[in-house]
């Protein structure tokens, strides 16, 4: 069974940092392309970043240039820095796992992000 558990979440201030980390079992983690998504009060869930296999990584354009998303196989564990924060970047934050061309996907149960002075 895969099992995802995300960790890193809190408070924050604006211009704050925080590092987000989703370890993995249960699944080859290596072959799998990792994302992160946030999902505000009243908005849709939305792709902040994705790293794939082969460590090539793909951001939303709110986030380009603060966020960066890696990954190591030998944790089964993906990391997604967050610097310069923002109000706006409240939400919880996401993390997914999927194998292209197949209907496996999975989330973890989410950890909050708040960025409030």
């Amino acid at each position: 069974q895969v099992q995802l558990v995300e960790s890193g979440g809190g408070l924050v201030q604006p211009g704050g940092s925080l590092r987000l980390s989703c370890a993995a079992s249960g699944t080859i983690f290596g072959r799998a392309v990792m994302g992160w998504f946030r999902q505000a009060p009243g908005k849709q869930r939305e792709l902040v970043a994705s790293i794939t296999s082969f460590g090539t990584s793909n951001y939303a354009d709110s986030v380009k240039g603060r966020f960066f998303v890696s990954r190591d196989n030998a944790k089964n564990t993906v990391y997604l820095q967050m610097n310069s924060l923002k109000p706006e970047d409240t939400a919880v934050y996401y993390c997914n796992l999927r194998f292209p061309g197949t209907s496996a996907d999975y989330w973890g149960q989410g950890t909050q992000v708040t960025v409030s002075s």
